[in-house]
């Protein structure tokens, strides 16, 4: 068992995956011989050679289309793109064919790939480095989207990512990546996709979160459970589908809710959860939802960037404000 950070994490999942089915392989910019920009690829070529780790041209149309074409003649592919910004190019082939292959072939072909990417700022990247672009993604129909908070949710989550049958989007919240050391077994057991995971049980309050903002919330969390207050954390983890049961679950208990994201206000996530609690929870509410998230503007350059993001300060206001209400 060794004490690992969230980067290595993925680095162990894909070492692991690869060694148990030759049929995975990783491509991407820079993957191979330097072991990708934020080193998660690292050693990977030296260990299983260039046919499996593949060094790709500068170009994220033909990564994905290369993708969907390996998944769909019964390889499991993992792509890397370099950062979040770069995927918009790959939309067509995500959206209009690896999304839709199980349905196009009537079953006949499935796409088993795995896009994965470090997503979110708080690293002062310039721009088109630094977006959370998760409901994006989202609302792509067949599409699976994971964001996972912590190295042994990284390694579990991508294991199940690499697979599954089906297209997953695997986003990683840079910002974290070296965040936190935690002891990881590399036993090659998966998590659950499409469950959220609830970090700490609480009577009063419940914070949903996910990716990077989990960091924020805990030290919300720590805050209020000093002021007597007690908070129940979910890390949504899987995006889409989305596990509103335990949301819904926790809500029944606190009767409050407060949900936080990185991305901007408008059409986020947070509105769908919301949204969703106001479908089937309304009657367990005591408070309206709070949402505490990023600004409905571009992510500023790095002097401003953490202006930009949740603060603590601003997820305890957001909490006090829900607790107030009686």
């Amino acid at each position: 068992m060794a004490q690992i950070t969230l980067i290595e994490g993925v680095t162990l999942a894909l070492a692991r995956a690869m060694q148990e089915d030759p049929s995975v392989v990783v491509l991407g910019e820079d993957v191979g011989v330097n072991g990708g920009v934020f080193r998660a690829t690292a050693g990977l070529q030296q260990t299983f050679g260039d046919e499996r780790v593949i060094d790709t041209p500068l170009a994220e149309v033909m990564i994905a289309g290369v993708t969907v074409g390996m998944a769909a003649q019964g390889m499991k592919p993992v792509a890397e793109a370099q950062f979040c910004g770069f995927t918009m190019p790959m939309i067509d082939h995500l959206m209009c064919h690896a999304g839709r292959m199980r349905n196009r072939t009537r079953g006949r072909l499935s796409c088993p790939m795995v896009l994965r990417f470090p997503t979110g700022g708080g690293i002062h990247a310039p721009e088109h480095h630094s977006e959370s672009p998760e409901s994006l993604f989202a609302h792509m129909p067949g599409l699976r989207v994971v964001m996972p908070s912590s190295p042994s949710r990284a390694y579990g989550l991508l294991l199940a990512a690499i697979r599954d049958p089906d297209p997953v989007i695997f986003m990683e919240p840079k910002r974290i990546y070296r965040w936190q050391r935690e002891e990881v077994i590399d036993d090659g057991e998966e998590l659950p996709l499409d469950v959220c995971f609830t970090l700490r049980d609480g009577q009063d309050i419940t914070l949903v979160t996910w990716g990077a903002m989990v960091k924020e919330t805990l030290q919300a969390a720590d805050q209020l459970e000093k002021q007597g207050v007690s908070v129940e954390v979910i890390d949504v983890a899987t995006i889409s589908p989305l596990d509103m049961d335990t949301i819904i679950e926790s809500v029944e208990r606190t009767g409050r809710c407060v949900i936080i994201q990185e991305a901007p206000k408008h059409c986020g996530l947070a509105s769908e959860i919301a949204a969703n609690l106001a479908d089937a929870g309304i009657f367990n509410l005591l408070a309206p939802v709070k949402r505490v998230c990023g600004y409905d503007t571009v992510m500023p350059l790095y002097r401003n960037e953490m202006k930009y993001m949740p603060s603590v300060r601003r997820i305890v206001d957001a909490a006090q404000q829900v607790l107030e209400v009686s």
